[in-house]
């Protein structure tokens, strides 16, 4: 049984990215605070995989994740994009109307905001996550209150669904990362042929430096799919770039990579990998 640490508990979004990228196995997950945490936990067993969101398409680019995995020496064995579904769950035998308060991540409460807006009465309340709203109504079975979060939460801590597909934005993904020590990532890609990378490096603080390194790309017919700077810091106005490539041909991946490796400083292949599947 393979073993995945996420940030959160069963049922969070985490737990479902990861059932989804291994669905048909069988896998224990291992519930984590923080993302930190996550990292701290494959570091000390390299047979644990981990799985970790990276961006959302509403919310944008989760920053601290990208340092988090330059820095850990973890590899990118693959990705999972996740349809987000919101749904407001309570303790069986109540109705929206005897709801009053409601508890959920801010980024959820955030995204359900229309549906909030359409129910006045429902007061809104910040909690830490999704997954551990939904398990504290439960445990503590709170009458008069509801949580927002997913439907395998619902199903595993016994709540009640009172009101689905809550989200205002139907389009509403995360995109999550299986991420492992180097020699796992090699075990479990064996036979795989990756069309996708990710890599990190910096660039001299000059004129045209990121021109270069996009138009070698373009050369080679590699399709950039995401780019993000974070400063770096103790060096001023010097950024640390990560960018998502996708190609077809694998050698000329390589050929443009040898091609702006001299361009850049600090170098790093964070995965090579084949694209992920899209859950809707």
């Amino acid at each position: 049984m393979k073993k995945v640490a996420i940030q959160g508990i069963a049922g969070s979004f985490h737990d479902i990215a990861a059932r989804e990228y291994f669905r048909g196995e069988e896998i224990e997950i291992v519930a984590c605070k923080t993302f930190k945490e996550v990292f701290e936990t494959i570091k000390n067993d390299n047979n644990i995989i981990a799985a970790i969101a990276i961006e959302n398409t509403i919310a944008g680019s989760l920053l601290p994740n990208h340092n988090l995995l330059k820095e850990s020496g973890m590899k990118i064995a693959g990705e999972q994009k996740l349809r987000i579904k919101h749904n407001l769950v309570a303790v069986p035998g109540q109705d929206i109307s005897d709801i009053k308060e409601v508890y959920s991540h801010p980024i959820a409460l955030m995204q359900c905001q229309d549906f909030l807006n359409k129910h006045p009465h429902l007061k809104a309340i910040e909690s830490d996550d999704t997954a551990s709203s939904a398990k504290r109504l439960s445990e503590e079975k709170q009458m008069g209150h509801a949580a927002i979060c997913g439907e395998l939460a619902a199903e595993i801590y016994g709540l009640e669904t009172l009101a689905k597909g809550i989200e205002t934005n139907k389009r509403n993904f995360t995109r999550f990362l299986i991420i492992a020590d180097p020699w796992l990532v090699d075990e479990m890609n064996k036979g795989k042929f990756p069309n996708k990378a990710s890599l990190a490096f910096a660039l001299p603080h000059e004129e045209g430096s990121l021109a270069k390194v996009l138009s070698i790309l373009s050369f080679y017919g590699i399709n950039l799919t995401k780019i993000q700077s974070l400063p770096i810091i103790g060096r001023e106005w010097e950024y640390m770039f990560y960018i998502d490539l996708q190609f077809e041909n694998y050698v000329k991946y390589t050929q443009a990579l040898s091609a702006i490796t001299p361009l850049t400083k600090d170098m790093q292949i964070l995965g090579e990998y084949e694209e992920g599947r899209q859950t809707i």
